[in-house]
């Protein structure tokens, strides 16, 4: 089992930024992809980056491109993510979630979740 707990969410203004860390425990050697998704309410759980933990290479969804970074720090067991620019439409739970082996943006596929952490964007 793999253990996720994020951390840094917030209320930033528009144009704003935070940085979210997502703390893994547990059997780490089993992760091979971490993701980060956000939630609004009455929307369907939207996939924003993921990381390779293992090499560190990058996805992103085309609208998190240019303003969001995925990153990890294999020797702390912690990924961020960096969130600059932001605007209302950002204003959702911020998720971490680590997979096995699946290398994509499904949520469903993904095996292991933090709690969340919110992040509100004030206009």
């Amino acid at each position: 089992q793999v253990q996720l707990v994020e951390s840094g969410g917030g209320l930033v203004h528009t144009g704003g930024s935070l940085r979210l860390s997502c703390a893994a425990s547990g059997r780490t050697v089993n992760m091979y992809v971490m993701g980060w998704f956000r939630q609004s309410p009455g929307k369907e759980r939207e996939f924003v980056a993921g990381i390779r933990w293992s090499g560190g290479s990058t996805y992103y969804a085309d609208s998190m491109k240019g303003r969001f970074t995925i990153s990890r720090d294999n020797a702390k067991n912690t990924g961020y993510l960096q969130m600059n620019s932001l605007k209302p439409e950002d204003t959702a739970v911020y998720y971490c979630a680590a997979d096995r082996s699946y290398y994509g943006s499904d949520y469903k596929r993904y095996d292991y979740w933090g709690q969340g952490t919110q992040v509100t964007v004030s206009s």
